[in-house]
Parts: C-alpha cells; structure tokens; sequence
C-alpha cells in the first residue's frame, strides 16, 4: 500500500516562458504534517493550486491516494480539504450563510458540521457577522471552516497563519495538532512564517525558484541542527586561524562583532576557551545555541543543494 497521500512526479508548470514548478518531486506521508518553506515567487502556491486542480501540469503527474488519472484525482480531492488562494466569499453573506452556501456546493447534508465547524475554529462570536465586516485573521479562520467541511482525511492550507495575532497563532497551531492527532487529518501547509513551522511539522519540502532543493522529516533536521558554540572573542580573524590549525574538521562561521560560530563543536567548550587564552585572545562570551529552521534554510539556499 502506497503510504504517501499527496506525491508529485516531475511536476513542472511553466507559464509561457516563465517556469514556477521545475520538475518537482514532492512526498507527503499519511499522518504527517508536511510543510513547504519557501520565498516568495518560490512555487508554494503554484504547487498548492496544481493539487487543488485550480491549475494543470505542463508536464509531469500529480498523484492523491495513489490515483493520478484526471477522473480519480477529481474524486480523490473530495477527500481532501482546501484553504488555497483566498476563499471566494460573499460580501453581504453572515459566516453562517457562507458555510451553509458551501455545504450545498460540497454536497454535504448534514447541517450540524457548521455549528461544530464554527466552534473549531473559534468564530461563534462572528457566526452572524457579514464577511465583509470580518477581520483578515476571521477570513483565515473562516477559509479553515470551509476546508474542513466534509471530514476530509487530508487539509492542504496555504499560509492558514496570515493574518493571526500570536494568541489566534497559538490557537491554530493547537487546532491543527488536535487534527493530526486526535482526528487522523494528514496536513499540507506552506507558511513564511518558519518559527511556527518549526514547532509543528514532522516534515518540510524546501522549495526554490521553483526547485524542490531538499524534503526532510523533522527528527533528521533536529539532527543536522545540532548545538552550535558561539564565541565572542577579541580578534575573530587570528582566533578563526589558530583553530584551523588546532581543529581542522571544525565548521564554522564568522560573524559580525568579532564572533565566530561553531557548528557541530568536535571538541568540549574548554578546549575552544584554552585556544584563545594561549594565544592571548581574550573571549567576552560563549554560549551554545542551536540552529534553527530559518538558519537551516537560509544555509541549504547558499549551498545550492541539489534537486530532490
């Protein structure tokens, strides 16, 4: 049994001479959150729309549960909740409208889901709010409602955390873990908000200028992020030499301000405070840190890491 529930082959869209997909390999697993990380103008959204069927390869396949003909892509998507592009809503139509207008749409009969979706994403307040009086952050909250309509097995949400404030972030990250663990709901989502990414995706797909560069589960990036020594000494440029010459495996980055970054120490912090102080460096400060998502992939753009 095929365990990927969203797999891309090749995926390349162009349009006109402008390629936003370039042969792109993508491997969301069932039960994983997966997300993309990526610039803008990197195909995030491009990507999203393909599996949304807003918008078509140019070469390549899109599979969903395995299925990749166009008559089983449309009836595996049903299984599949999307908050991609802003949902098209009704100015003068009340939150409640809008969901039983979506409900007719989805061919969904049981009415009961907008009360229990209304309460999930925590807009009762709003229930009978026009969308047009509605906030950026209750759009979003809304646009979630929509997607989870019909008990899909699977939410591909585009940037779902634009527009929150950090209590509605907070709030959301808890819901989307409550999905995933309580409800079985495999998750697909993109956000530029990479600290928030960090803290619930089991999974990332790194994508630029249109490339996948890298898909990694979430332990094995906790693995190449491993603790790093920061060192603030007196002379950066004698003290980077001296430990090229003492601990020629090291890796390491200078910093402004006279520091100097040690990633993946090979040595304990004694040793790095002993080097200076035969050398008459002085340090100001050291300190262990570890690297995070954002290090992680603004280091695997400067690499240029190869397709995936």
């Amino acid at each position: 049994m095929n365990d990927y529930v969203i797999e891309t082959k090749q995926a390349t869209k162009a349009y006109g001479s402008l390629l936003a997909l370039d042969n792109v390999n993508i491997h969301v697993k069932r039960g994983s959150i997966y997300g993309l990380v990526g610039d803008n103008g990197a195909g995030k959204s491009t990507l999203l729309k393909l599996l949304a069927g807003h918008s078509y390869v140019t070469k390549g396949e899109i599979q969903l549960f395995g299925k990749h003909e166009e008559k089983e892509l449309e009836s595996s998507r049903k299984k599949i909740g999307f908050m991609v592009e802003h949902t098209g809503f009704f100015a003068d139509l009340t939150i409640e409208q809008t969901l039983k207008y979506y409900c007719i749409q989805k061919g969904i009969p049981d009415r009961k889901k907008i009360g229990e979706m209304i309460k999930l994403t925590g807009i009762e307040e709003k229930r009978n709010s026009k969308c047009k009086n509605l906030s950026l952050g209750q759009k979003q909250r809304l646009g979630l409602a929509i997607a989870m309509l019909g008990q899909p097995q699977v939410l591909v949400l585009d940037e779902p955390i634009n527009g929150l404030d950090p209590s509605g972030i907070i709030e959301l990250r808890n819901l989307l873990h409550h999905l995933n663990e309580e409800k079985k709901i495999t998750i697909l989502l993109s956000s530029h908000i990479l600290s928030e990414l960090e803290q619930i995706a089991t999974a990332y797909g790194f994508l630029s200028k249109g490339n996948l560069i890298e898909e990694i589960s979430a332990h094995e990036l906790h693995e190449k992020c491993s603790d790093c020594i920061e060192i603030k000494v007196s002379d950066v440029e004698k003290y980077s030499v001296i430990l090229e010459r003492n601990v020629p495996k090291e890796t390491y980055k200078v910093l402004p301000k006279n520091t100097i970054r040690i990633h993946k120490p090979q040595a304990q912090p004694e040793v790095y405070s002993k080097l200076a102080s035969d050398n008459h460096i002085y340090i100001t400060s050291m300190r262990t840190i570890q690297s995070s998502l954002e290090d992680y992939y603004m280091e695997l753009k400067k690499r240029g890491a190869g397709k995936c």
